[in-house]
């Protein structure tokens, strides 16, 4: 089986015999919070009871993390999860995407039979959202996804052309969806959310502790959307049960990691810079993004020889709107990306 995403350690294991250095998936470079660890391994003993289905524990303390209703919010077994049961909820006929962006928002539509249109940004443009987008978006067209920065190009859209799109979304009786898992990595994160959105037109707002907090392997989402009945819906399309006992311990903890998310934060912000200029000074094409991985260009052979010497890159052959020679990077620590900055000026000498 072609697998689409990054972050295959299992497949590398499997082929190598080893672990690689994984820059292919766009998680926390810290690692598991220790706290977290903790409150999974503290959650082992209710492991032979069904979970609560309404996460209703993890939901409350979100609500004040957030700052929205608790009825506001639906958690979900990864924000991938949510983005299947909000696409069999609504069953759009026709939804809008831009090109390129996160594949699993095509795949979704797909499974309904729904007519994907790609809006394809401009090389040109760096791949930037801009108001070409809002006025791609026309009645007849029943779900928007946008991706908030982008992935995988780490472009992040200003929130007045948000609102923009929102409107135009209102006026043609659109939903649009805002993709938010990889905003909370910005120290300026709240200058940037939707979340003030909320109630002024169809609106979803997607967010994972996946990312942020390293918890890729625990798979735990959520969903923000003032339409209480579309909630509703959501948790009615999937099995009652899609977020572990264990999952929702861990949220609840991670909830408290305020000083490693400030330490996460302060490390992509003083590494992204430093990484990119690292592949600039080896010759590579590089977009300024604002995300914690950044989207480059280089020769087709650079992915096969650097997983021959033990480094895996994400690449971006199979995203519609870039191909071959594109790629994208996580941003680690220093010494990894170091490391990685040294694989690549061996393989590309």
């Amino acid at each position: 089986m072609q697998l689409v995403h990054g972050g295959d350690w299992a497949g590398y294991r499997a082929e190598f015999g080893r672990d690689p250095l994984d820059f292919s998936a766009n998680v926390s470079p810290l690692g598991l919070p220790e706290g977290v660890a903790r409150a999974i391994t503290a959650a082992l003993p209710t492991a032979d009871r069904y979970p609560d289905p309404l996460c209703r524990e993890l939901r409350a303390k979100l609500a004040l993390h957030e700052g929205v209703p608790a009825e506001q919010i639906l958690c979900g077994n990864g924000a991938a999860d949510l983005i299947f049961r909000l696409v069999w909820a609504r069953k759009p006929r026709r939804a809008l995407v831009t090109a390129p962006t996160f594949a699993e928002y095509a795949t979704a539509l797909e499974s309904v039979g729904c007519t994907v249109e790609r809006f394809f940004l401009r090389e040109q443009e760096d791949f930037a959202v801009t108001d070409a987008f809002c006025a791609a978006i026309r009645p007849g067209v029943d779900m928007v996804f946008l991706c908030q920065p982008n992935n995988p190009t780490g472009q992040l859209t200003a929130l007045p052309l948000v609102e923009q799109i929102l409107h135009r979304c209102a006026a043609c009786g659109t939903l649009l969806v805002v993709d938010e898992c990889f905003l909370d990595f910005l120290p300026d994160h709240a200058l940037h959310t939707a979340k003030g959105l909320l109630g002024e037109g169809d609106l979803v707002i997607l967010k994972a502790f996946t990312k942020l907090y390293g918890m890729a392997g625990v798979r735990l989402g959520y969903a923000l959307s003032a339409d209480t009945a579309l909630l509703e819906q959501m948790q009615a399309c999937g099995q009652p049960w899609g977020v572990s006992s264990l999952a929702q311990a861990a949220g609840l903890a991670a909830l408290e990691e305020t000083a490693y998310v400030e330490k996460v934060r302060a490390l992509i912000a003083e590494q992204r810079p430093r990484l990119t200029a690292g592949l600039r000074a080896l010759g590579l094409r590089v977009l300024d993004g604002r995300a914690n991985y950044l989207l480059f260009q280089a020769p087709e052979t650079l992915g096969e020889a650097l997983r021959q010497r033990g480094a895996v890159l994400r690449s971006c052959a199979n995203y519609p709107g870039l191909g071959p020679g594109w790629y994208r990077t996580a941003v680690r620590t220093g010494p990894e990306n170091e490391q990685l900055l040294k694989l690549l000026a061996e393989v590309l000498e």
